[in-house]
C-alpha cells in the first residue's frame, strides 16, 4: 500500500515542477510533498520515533538550505522594453552603456517600430542585485525622451 501512495504522490510532486526560461521552479516543494506523505505513512504504521525523526530532520535540512540559498549570488532575469519618439531615439551604445551602468548586463536586444511611429528597444537584462530595477525604473521616468516602457523580471 505504502508504494501506492508514493507513486501517487510521486505524481503530484512532479505536477508543482515548472521549466520557466533559465530557471527550474518548484523542486523543494515536490520533495517537501513527498517527504511529507513517507512521514505520514511511517505515522499510520505505528513508527513514532522514525516518524519524529524524519520530520526534525526534514525542518533542519530545509532550514539550512534556506540559509545557504540566501547567502549565495542570484541572478534577475528581466525583460525590458523602452520605446521612444521616432526622431529622439537614444543611440543602441548609450542605451546599453547606461544600462551597464546602473548594473545591467544586456543579454540581447531586438528592435521594433510600433503603430503609433515609436522606435522601441526589447531586451533581456542580467542584474545580481534586485535594488537595481527600481533605479532603471526611475531612470526611465525620469528621462522625457521615453514614450513608454515596461520592466517585468521573469521571478528568477
Amino acid at each position: 500500500m505504502a508504494q501506492g501512495i508514493m507513486t501517487g504522490i510521486g505524481f503530484l510532486g512532479a505536477g508543482v515542477i515548472f521549466k520557466e526560461g533559465l530557471s527550474v521552479r518548484g523542486l523543494t516543494t515536490a520533495a517537501s510533498i513527498w517527504i511529507t506523505a513517507a512521514i505520514g505513512i511511517l505515522m499510520g504504521v505505528g513508527f513514532y520515533f522514525p516518524a519524529i525523526v524524519a520530520t526534525l530532520m526534514t525542518v533542519g535540512i530545509l532550514s539550512l538550505f534556506r540559509i545557504i540559498e540566501a547567502r549565495l549570488p542570484s541572478q534577475s532575469y528581466i525583460h525590458h522594453h523602452v520605446s521612444f519618439d521616432r526622431d529622439k531615439v537614444m543611440a543602441q551604445k548609450e542605451f546599453t552603456s547606461l544600462l551597464e551602468e546602473l548594473g545591467f548586463s544586456v543579454l540581447n536586444i531586438s528592435y521594433r517600430i510600433s503603430e503609433n511611429n515609436k522606435f522601441e528597444y526589447r531586451t533581456v537584462i542580467r542584474t545580481s542585485r534586485i535594488a537595481n530595477i527600481a533605479t532603471l525604473a526611475n531612470t526611465w521616468n525620469d528621462n522625457k525622451d521615453v514614450r513608454e516602457f515596461r520592466i517585468s523580471p521573469t521571478g528568477d
